[in-house]
């Protein structure tokens, strides 16, 4: 039978419990945390689960590119000095952060919430993509190119970048994007590769990943 701790209140336990569910906290850990919470003054923990709270119930996905914003349009979108026309595709909110440290990008992006990969039940129908091509659609087309809502925008996008992980779902995922928006006539390029297959665009250093998308090329299907 496992050991299983004790412990002298079932308020501390419900807690450990609570801080274990993160990913990559263990008990030990968790307890730790717990117990370094309780010697905090009030004030500072109350401010700590507030800031919890309103993460989880009042945060919002950007209704142009799926970013995690406090209002419904992300200030990326909402920025008049960035590049409308160049839109960065990539797998997570993370990996936009990547890429904005690297202060070698200045247009907009597209968040997938996640890749095509069916060995997890992901298919394209789980992710953004619907959302781009419409997106795209919308910015080729004679009625969307002068949108009140679409600051920056002179034109059709100049440029759709994949900038996806280098793995065999990542470049799976870029082909079939670039098969529902090929029809548009955009211009779809992917990511230079000083990255090495299979890296993540979130363990790239801002170096290697701001020349990668400085030196980006044409992707070939």
């Amino acid at each position: 039978m496992a050991y299983k701790e004790k412990y002298p209140s079932k308020l501390l336990e419900d807690a450990v419990d609570a801080i274990s569910s993160l990913p990559g906290v263990g008990r030990r850990s968790a307890l730790r945390l717990a117990l370094h919470l309780l010697k905090q003054p009030q004030e500072n923990v109350h401010h700590f689960t507030e800031a919890i709270a309103c993460l989880r119930d009042d945060v919002k996905y950007c209704s142009k590119c799926m970013m995690i914003s406090d209002d419904e349009i992300c200030q990326i979108c909402s920025d008049r000095s960035r590049d409308h026309r160049t839109i960065c595709v990539v797998e997570s909110v993370r990996d936009v952060m990547s890429i904005e440290n690297t202060g070698q990008y200045h247009g907009v992006y597209h968040v997938l919430g996640g890749i095509i990969s069916p060995i997890n039940g992901v298919g394209p129908s789980d992710l953004t993509i619907r959302e781009l091509v419409a997106r795209v659609a919308d910015l080729v087309s004679p009625e969307g190119l002068f949108e009140a809502d679409a600051p920056g925008i002179d034109g059709a996008p100049a440029e759709v970048i994949l900038a996806l992980s280098g793995d065999v779902e990542g470049e799976t995922t870029s082909f079939y994007i670039y098969r529902q928006i090929s029809q548009y006539g955009v211009k779809v390029s992917s990511l230079a590769r000083g990255l090495g297959f299979g890296d993540n665009l979130e363990y790239a250093d801002e170096l290697t990943l701001g020349r990668s998308i400085v030196n980006r090329q044409i992707f070939k299907p």
